[in-house]
């Protein structure tokens, strides 16, 4: 894959998502991680979408809608809004791909179970090559698994099926 996809979407990780009353699992990593990837996507002026949930917690311009501020977020990126847990129902998304000429996406961001597991599965259905650096993506505990077992349990799933997931760098 090179060092780089097509683009790099960054889903959900806003502070209300970041801290909705527990932090998510690792966040510290995550976000130095998630850093990482948009450092990289930078240097070669590849484009990175920032996509964010609206519901009645996360509404558009308040404080725990914003994207959370140790991010690396620029005027140029592109941003959606969503309010379902697939990031291309009823958004600008697939429209934003098909003008940047994308074909090869790499995803990170929250909540593994929910708007990453139902995006991934979405872009593969309508043929994107899709990509995730290994633990790029966090949850929080629930009654059923841990944090950490979910994301490696939604990590080998996605994995060789919808995925490839690449060899975590840090």
């Amino acid at each position: 894959m090179d060092t780089c996809a097509d683009i790099l979407i960054v889903i959900d990780l806003q502070n209300g998502v970041c801290y909705s009353g527990e932090h998510l699992f690792d966040l510290q990593n995550l976000l130095t991680k998630v850093n990482k990837r948009i450092s990289s996507y930078r240097k070669l002026n590849k484009p990175i979408i920032f996509v964010q949930h609206c519901d009645d917690d996360l509404v558009p311009e308040k404080e725990l809608w914003a994207i959370h501020t140790d991010l690396d977020v620029q005027e140029q990126d592109f941003f959606v809004r969503k309010t379902h847990a697939n990031s291309f129902y009823k958004t600008n998304l697939k429209e934003i791909l098909d003008k940047s000429s994308v074909n090869r996406i790499e995803f990170c961001g929250a909540q593994t179970e929910y708007c990453m597991d139902a995006t991934i599965k979405f872009a593969h259905g309508l043929g994107y090559e899709n990509f995730m650096v290994q633990k790029t993506t966090s949850t929080l505990n629930n009654p059923f698994m841990s944090a950490k077992e979910t994301i490696d349990f939604y990590e080998n799933i996605w994995n060789h099926r919808f995925l490839k997931l690449l060899k975590d760098e840090l």
